[in-house]
């Protein structure tokens, strides 16, 4: 081969260790960039998981609030109707009772 040939060759061989070196710095940048956009989505993703799980817990409380409300007044609407029954029927266990003392 002449010298001519032999630095053509040279010269090719050089451009395409270039060219491969480059190529893998273009990928490992490529590869960096992704793993970094996907931890950010994972990360988002995960915010977004948590944001919510607050959100129905918050909503679960204010249903839970709201039975318990309810059930508290319907008890208060129990113990008034017996209160008021325990009331009316006084008067005539007391009547009752005397009877019962005065006849022993």
């Amino acid at each position: 081969m002449t010298m001519e040939a032999i630095e053509k060759v040279t010269q090719i061989e050089q451009k395409a260790r270039e060219s491969k070196a480059d190529a893998e710095s273009r990928v490992k940048r490529a590869l960096a960039e992704a793993e970094r956009e996907g931890e950010a989505q994972l990360q988002k993703a995960r915010n977004e998981a948590a944001e919510r799980g607050k959100e129905l817990l918050r909503e679960a409380e204010a249903r839970a609030a709201e039975a318990a409300a309810e059930i508290a007044k319907n008890a208060a609407r129990e113990s008034d109707a017996l209160r008021d029954k325990a009331k009316a029927r006084l008067d005539e266990a007391a009547k009752y009772i005397v009877g019962r003392v005065v006849k022993s």
